[in-house]
């Protein structure tokens, strides 16, 4: 019997069977999003220890973002998110909001939630409302930003009941204290039963091997049975472990040296991970996986910008007149992620949320010569002082 061993944790992946009557262009924007996530981890990956988010959570807030972008704003978002075109994108990513929150799945609890967040009276474009709440789920929520504290606790709040409590501060107390316009949330959550669960009494203490640090010891789950597997793969082991239902699954890649993760990480790409997934065949093995609970938090504003849209966040060049119709400058002042996993014997609980702040332009800095003041005038080349004065008053000066 071949035993498959998570002796390092590799790569862990909710997957979801296809379903009938899938929009024409749902496919693509499930491949646009997968092509996403994997550039997002390989800018997060060379974060020290544990690794966890919700590539879908923030593709969505994103997406909803980008129905209000522009110029070369929305084409750098277009590109570093893998969006469609505006025109396809949309659509094609609410038919897959409904299909995920479809009500006749049974067997487990799956809920994504959006919310408009937007500062009262505010003047924003009616396109840009409507494919927001029409496509996203999103209805505008008005709140006074200017009591800053009230209008993050109310966000925070909704947060936290759409992830089941288990997220909660996603804003911290400086996120929304600068009068922002809008702000997009997105919250997922996921709870389920494994198809076949391990037993309490069958978890032993084994040894996890990480590279640099001192062995521990954690809890293993153990069972033998018949899952989807790929156990010649280059570099690894791949294993699928279906969740009540068989709608959603949870995949392990376990690299086949203890060190091996890196490795496996810098050469992940979607074809090589629909490589893997293709391979999946029904065998019999004893499978061993640590039981674990991580919590992560993330300032995604570099890794995204770094990802090829830094016109977003830019208050200069930034272009989201799409969201007011150009009444003001906008601008991304931040995108924000929190996300929690808690996997165990009975199954698995995973969720997260994403808030991207959206704030006007601030006015240029403003030098006002209203009081009295030095001047002088130099030789930039020598850097000689060739004048210098004060001027102090302004007596006969008209």
């Amino acid at each position: 019997m071949n035993r498959l061993s998570a002796g390092l944790l590799g790569l862990l992946v909710l997957t979801g069977a296809a379903r009938a009557g899938e929009a024409p262009d749902t496919p693509a924007v499930v491949k646009g999003n997968t092509r996403f996530a994997l550039s997002l981890y390989g800018q997060l990956r060379g974060k020290e220890g544990n690794l966890f988010f919700s590539p879908f959570s923030i593709s969505s807030a994103l997406s909803m973002t980008s129905a209000g972008a522009g110029g070369s704003t929305r084409t750098q978002m277009t590109s570093a998110l893998h969006l469609l075109g505006q025109d396809k994108q949309h659509p094609a990513y609410g038919a897959l909001l409904r299909q995920l929150n479809d009500p006749g799945r049974k067997g487990y609890q799956l809920s994504v939630a959006n919310a408009l967040w937007a500062q009262k009276g505010y003047p924003f474009h009616k396109k840009f409302l409507e494919v927001n709440k029409e496509q996203y789920g999103a209805a505008l929520q008005e709140l006074d930003f200017g009591e800053s504290e009230a209008a993050r606790k109310t966000i925070n709040d909704w947060v936290e009941k759409e992830t089941k409590e288990k997220i909660k501060e996603l804003l911290k107390k400086d996120a929304v204290a600068r009068d922002p316009r809008l702000v997009l949330t997105n919250a997922i959550y996921f709870k389920g039963d494994w198809a076949y669960q391990f037993k309490t009494d069958k978890t032993r203490e084994g040894k996890f091997y990480a590279p640099g640090k001192p062995v521990e010891d954690v809890p293993f789950m153990n069972q033998a049975g018949k899952f989807n597997v790929a156990l010649e793969e280059k570099g690894c082991q791949v294993v699928e472990l279906p969740f009540a239902g068989n709608d959603l699954s949870m995949v392990f890649v376990v690299p086949t040296k203890k060190d091996g993760l890196a490795e496996l990480e810098k050469d992940l790409t979607p074809a090589k991970l629909a490589g893997w997934l293709a391979k999946l065949q029904p065998e019999t093995v004893a499978v061993s996986i640590p039981r674990f609970t991580l919590t992560a938090e993330f300032e995604l504003k570099q890794a995204l910008s770094d990802l090829g849209m830094p016109v977003a966040f830019d208050q200069a060049k930034a272009d989201f007149s799409g969201i007011n119709e150009g009444k003001e400058g906008l601008f991304i002042s931040a995108v924000v992620h929190k996300a929690f996993v808690d996997v165990n014997e009975k199954g698995a609980e995973a969720s997260a949320a994403t808030g991207v702040v959206i704030q006007p332009r601030s006015d240029p800095a403003h030098v006002r010569a209203d009081r009295p003041f030095l001047f002088l005038i130099r030789d930039k080349k020598t850097e000689s002082i060739l004048f210098l004065g004060r001027f102090s008053e302004v007596a006969g000066q008209k």
